[in-house]
């Protein structure tokens, strides 16, 4: 609720609910109302949303404060980079968070009926979420803020970026967007030739994505070493902020590729043109230790070990790994690995080297086929067997970095903050007319 909102609220008691609805065009039409009542308060939601509520004629007062406040709310806010037809990002606040506050991965959406924003908890150190989840054609594009992501294939998946050029990702984390291999999701894609090897696996808990990109494509700054993505992180609104994804490819979803389920446990690592999204079977009693996400600084090699091989486009089936952390010693007893916290410096050297799952039934695909957006998917150019386990590769450094080497520009009042506004003082000049 905005500042003019919650005071008229204080001022009257209970605002009254809407009697009849408005949907201006755009993504937000979801969220913005109206009733025809006596008088009219105007209060701004977002850039691009106006709610009307209905209160008293002896309301004057509290009408006159609400709309100013709102007024002001608008023309305060900022954002950074480029002009897009989404909405500008919310000013974060300091506010507390509701008394109502539900975890992000204790949320469950189904993918025809997604809200505008499933992080509807605006309080906090965070403020309200960056992007939307309701995603469409209007919402497509190198602008998008949709942060609904999918993965489905080895030619059918997203993967968590930053929303404007040369960032690191441990500091845009909570703003991140979904970057797509396919149009028509309403989201970003990934620009042909950026995935220079993928492997997709599927196993009875699991389907998990990996590769090798060339991350400056995506938005992220060619010297980031990387950070994790999750449903959780240390608010529990997730990172990014209200970012969900769903799948089709789960054994318990019985080969239906016309059902998307919600996935619960995901964990995406990105840095060092590498990347790793796993996503966990809901209906798999260990989906969130297949899918941990507390061990942000040891990378895609500790926590989704595979083949990571370049230029190397393949689709298998496989078996599942160690729990991430869990290894066996040299004295043959079960250990979880200690993470050291960030201040403790690099992390230089690991007490084991992580397992690589064995893996059937690979089929290699020519990434010119595959990441071309077209509804057909691709052809398999050969099968490449069976290959047991083995020891993943060397681990590059994966910590985030705290340097930021953003350089956008930042600009102040978007088109749309002036449009709203311009309504807002309309609507204090009737206000004025009815004294």
């Amino acid at each position: 609720m905005s500042q003019g909102a919650m005071i008229a609220a204080s001022i009257h008691g209970e605002i009254p609910r809407t009697l009849a609805t408005w949907r201006p065009p755009g993504p937000c039409s979801k969220t913005a109302s109206t009733v025809l009542g006596a008088d009219q308060v105007v209060v701004l939601s977002s850039p691009f949303c106006v709610t009307f509520f209905s209160l008293a004629m002896s309301s004057t007062f509290a009408l006159l404060v609400t709309v100013s406040l709102a007024a002001t709310t608008a023309f305060g806010q900022t954002t950074t980079g480029a002009q897009s037809s989404a909405s500008a990002a919310p000013v974060p606040t300091t506010t507390r968070a509701s008394s109502s506050f539900t975890p992000l991965a204790s949320k469950r959406f189904e993918y025809t009926a997604l809200p505008y924003k499933a992080d509807t908890d605006t309080g906090g150190d965070r403020g309200a979420q960056f992007g939307y989840n309701l995603c469409n054609s209007t919402t497509e594009g190198p602008t998008s803020r949709c942060q609904t992501a999918m993965v489905n294939s080895i030619d059918d998946f997203c993967l968590w970026g930053p929303p404007e050029p040369n960032s690191l990702i441990g500091n845009v984390e909570g703003e991140a967007v979904a970057y797509c291999t396919k149009p028509g999701r309403g989201t970003r894609v990934i620009p042909a030739g950026a995935l220079t090897g993928v492997q997709f696996m599927r196993t009875k808990s699991y389907v998990q994505v990996v590769g090798h990109i060339k991350q400056t494509a995506i938005n992220l700054a060619p010297n980031d070493d990387g950070g994790e993505m999750d449903p959780h992180g240390a608010d529990r609104r997730g990172n990014p902020l209200g970012g969900l994804v769903f799948s089709n490819a789960f054994a318990s979803n019985g080969g239906n590729n016309n059902t998307y389920q919600q996935v619960v446990e995901w964990h995406n690592f990105m840095g060092a043109n590498r990347f790793c999204l796993k996503a966990c079977d809901p209906k798999d009693p260990d989906d969130d230790k297949f899918c941990e996400h507390i061990f942000d600084r040891i990378g895609c090699e500790y926590n989704a070990p595979a083949a990571y091989r370049d230029n190397v486009f393949e689709s298998c089936e496989g078996e599942n790994q160690d729990f991430p952390g869990v290894y066996t010693n040299a004295a043959g007893q079960v250990t979880t690995y200690k993470q050291p916290p960030e201040a403790a410096g690099n992390i230089k050297s690991m007490p084991y080297q992580p397992k690589v799952p064995a893996s059937s039934n690979c089929v290699t695909f020519q990434s010119a086929a595959l990441y071309t957006g077209s509804v057909g998917g691709a052809d398999a150019t050969g099968a490449s067997g069976t290959r047991t386990a083995a020891t993943a590769v060397t681990p590059s450094a994966t910590g985030s970095t705290s340097a930021s080497s953003n350089n956008a520009m930042g600009f102040t009042a978007p088109f749309g903050v002036l449009t709203v506004g311009s309504f807002v003082i309309s609507a204090m000049i009737g206000a004025v007319v009815l004294l």
